[in-house]
């Protein structure tokens, strides 16, 4: 999480919101200039160029590597739509360092509907990015988009897809829906910026190298030397580029489904009373709009929806603790993810949120063998606690369960416990709030709003529910 305090924090948020209009006024015009795709026999190249006027070009690129994939090239040659599109999503990353109001596009033809699709994608998707800043804008006046091109793309279809392509993350719910897949016959994975975790989630689900799609995305250094220069900077909704991404190489690699693992519980706003969700384009909302607009304007022959659409957090984990071959192996820490060895870094909420909800499954000693502590004895992570349980000023802005799974889990816990010398957080939690009615079991809902068909709700009940 992001949080400003104190009379620092305030003078933070001030001065860039000072800096968010003197940067508009500065660099207004923003041009979404051009794409190119480049076909080669080990890869997939999208290159993409962005200009803001006055200042800089970026000229980031996505790479699709082939690795033995059963390919048609007619796929590829006929691909300019795909690419168009994923440029959409790449562009709000290096707009965001100067918010400028105008935005031009010269790669491609969108109309009216299409532009007010994306203008709704960028403003709630840069939500958190808005108020960690200080940032006071609407989704009327944050941008304005022209359109400056004639050109429409067409793809070619793949008619005969089956099986499904699954996003890997190197977290408990990827591996959940891997589990809940494995009697599926020729499934893929697809792995963005690949690492030993990610890779190792995969292969432990029995994947090989065959079987899985790697994509690297390289960031134009440009952005980051205007971010180390202290432009606006802050959270962006990859997840929405995920979806582009692998609603295209779903298609040209011959699947059907796209199964994301994204909870009910990615829904809640971190801030009380706001539409201001880190996991925007997690929730069903992006989902249910990227399947409208998918239909409309890419049509390729594939469905993409979120197979943990229907569970909470509380009953991912639940299904998580039975699987063992993946405790020492997954990780969710994004602080720990930036080196070249992925781990636990034991400090952030989400470490903290994973240990809390997976601590009435596998709480004490299985547990502590993941994370290498008791985080449950840390003094230092109270305050985080109390925000994680919804008694903060706001939600961690991480990828989190809501307070109601949290609490429930804290007081599962607690019960279980009964008798014994509660750790610090627990105790703490004991003394100061009311513990959550077990009686209403949160580990037997079912979230309605999903887009999974009756096969895969079957799919889903049987390894979750037993049914």
């Amino acid at each position: 999480m992001v949080k400003l305090v104190g009379n620092g924090g305030v003078k933070l948020m001030l001065d860039n919101s000072i800096k968010f209009s003197e940067l508009r006024e500065k660099y207004n015009t923003f041009i979404y200039d051009s794409f190119s795709v480049k076909n080669t026999e080990e890869e997939i190249i999208f290159k993409f160029k962005f200009i803001i006027e006055n200042l800089t070009v970026f000229e980031p690129e996505v790479k699709i590597l082939k690795n033995k994939l059963n390919i048609d090239n007619r796929l590829i040659e006929n691909c300019k739509n795909a690419a168009f599109h994923i440029g959409l999503i790449e562009l709000i990353s290096y707009w965001k360092a100067t918010c400028s109001p105008n935005v031009i596009i010269k790669a491609g033809y969108i109309n009216e509907e299409q532009i007010n699709w994306f203008k709704k994608l960028y403003f709630y998707g840069l939500g958190e990015l808005f108020y960690t800043n200080g940032i006071k804008t609407n989704i009327d006046d944050f941008m304005s988009v022209k359109c400056e091109s004639n050109d429409i793309y067409e793809d070619t279809i793949n008619n005969d897809n089956k099986g499904y392509l699954i996003p890997i993350g190197g977290g408990k719910d990827s591996c959940v829906t891997l589990e809940c897949l494995k009697n599926e016959k020729d499934n893929y994975c697809l792995i963005v910026n690949p690492k030993p975790v990610t890779l190792d989630c995969a292969k432990t689900a029995g994947y090989d190298d065959e079987k899985i799609v790697k994509v690297i995305r390289r960031i134009d250094t440009n952005l980051l030397d205007l971010n180390k220069q202290g432009f606006i900077n802050g959270h962006t909704p990859f997840s929405s580029m995920l979806a582009f991404l692998s609603y295209f190489i779903a298609d040209i690699i011959g699947k059907k489904y796209i199964a994301l693992s994204n909870e009910s519980s990615a829904n809640e706003s971190n801030v009380d009373g706001e539409k201001i969700n880190h996991q925007y384009s997690k929730s069903v909302e992006f989902e249910n709009d990227f399947r409208y607009y998918a239909s409309k304007y890419l049509k390729r022959n594939t469905e993409y929806f979120s197979f943990l659409r229907p569970l909470n957090e509380l009953q991912i984990a639940m299904a998580f603790s039975k699987f063992e071959k993946y405790h020492q192996i997954f990780k969710s820490c994004n602080v720990g993810s930036k080196g070249e060895t992925w781990k636990w870094c034991c400090n952030c909420p989400k470490c903290l949120f994973v240990y809390t909800i997976l601590s009435p499954f596998l709480y004490k000693e299985k547990l502590v063998s993941i994370f290498g502590e008791d985080l449950f004895e840390r003094e230092d992570l109270l305050t985080t606690f109390v925000e994680l349980t919804g008694n903060g000023e706001t939600k961690p802005f991480e990828c989190v369960g809501t307070f109601e799974e949290v609490c429930f889990a804290i007081s599962k816990t607690i019960s279980k416990l009964e008798g014994k010398e509660l750790p610090y957080l627990l105790k703490y939690y004991e003394n100061n709030f009311k513990l959550s009615n077990l009686e209403n079991d949160l580990t037997k809902n079912y979230y309605p709003e999903n887009n999974l068909t009756e096969e895969q709700t079957k799919i889903l009940k049987e390894e979750i529910f037993n049914d």
